[in-house]
């Protein structure tokens, strides 16, 4: 089987957790289990966590050998404190967030996060919330597209993208990722933006963030070490100025000075790496 989702600063985010021997850790996002299973190769015990129920059914086939040391749940990192509490890992040594959407999920069409990809406009990373990018390209105004556009996707063509969408839409229904692709391109050429911004509402994923990461930072032990590896400028702005808070209240320090980025070697293997930011903080 392909791999489910190529991890990305594996090795830095490893060595930033300081990984210890029977020690508890938690995945926030688990994937395809590559932080996991080289958390459980060092002798860590760890919880993990998706949304996405592929994720999760796909980790427990592939690291069933495994499985004595590893806990999955479904459920959203937001819920952090609480899913901890329940599978007693309170007090945890280290705890890695790897954002944004998977390699599977963006390589899956019929999940429609791909606008290379033909498939339904979804974006949903849990397939039981009830809005899909589909239900936002019909029913909100010009206005409220040209906010989302803006704001999440930091597309300076948001407005034009918007109009075109709006009239587009009065004609025929848009409902797969390439109509939407489509009118995006003859408008403004690039259609990552918009998807980004799409896939960031329909998942609340800047609300999630901001809820979890004090949640994240209760539930380390003294020393205990938080990994957040981001893919785009809104995300690395939340965490940047949630650390930088954290520090100011005298609950930790900040490891990374600098975000670690990935090496040219690495962006050449995978491409989807390019984007990313490693940002590390201990707690006191």
């Amino acid at each position: 089987m392909t791999d489910f989702h190529i991890s990305v600063l594996l090795q830095e985010a490893i060595a930033g957790l300081k990984v210890e021997k029977n020690k508890k850790y938690i995945d926030a996002t688990l994937g395809g289990g590559g932080h996991a299973r080289e958390i459980l190769r060092l002798g860590g015990g760890v919880l993990g966590i998706d949304v996405d129920q592929e994720a999760i059914d796909y980790v427990r086939e592939n690291l069933k050998s495994q499985i004595s040391n590893l806990k999955l749940v479904r459920g959203n990192f937001r819920d952090i404190d609480r899913i901890a509490r329940l599978n007693n890992f309170e007090e945890v040594a280290g705890i890695i967030f790897d954002l944004g959407v998977s390699s599977h999920q963006i390589d899956a069409p019929e999940r429609g996060f791909s606008f290379q990809n033909e498939g339904p406009l979804d974006m949903r990373m849990d397939q039981e919330l009830g809005v899909r990018a589909l239900d936002l390209i019909k029913i909100l105004t010009k206005d409220e597209l040209n906010e989302i556009f803006n704001k999440f996707g930091e597309e300076s063509r948001s407005w034009q993208i918007s109009e075109a969408i709006v009239s587009a839409r009065s004609v025929k229904e848009i409902k797969t990722t390439r109509e939407l692709a489509k009118i995006v391109f003859k408008t403004a050429g690039e259609s990552k933006k918009i998807f980004q911004a799409l896939r960031i509402v329909v998942n609340d994923e800047l609300n999630s963030i901001m809820d979890a990461l004090p949640k994240a930072l209760g539930l380390l032990e003294p020393k205990g070490r938080l990994a957040i590896i981001s893919f785009h400028s809104l995300e690395d702005r939340i965490i940047k100025k949630h650390f930088l808070e954290f520090e100011r209240k005298n609950m930790g320090r900040i490891i990374t000075q600098k975000p670690i980025v990935p090496s040219d070697a690495e962006i050449a293997l995978n491409k989807r790496a390019r984007s990313a930011k490693l940002r590390i903080f201990e707690r006191n």
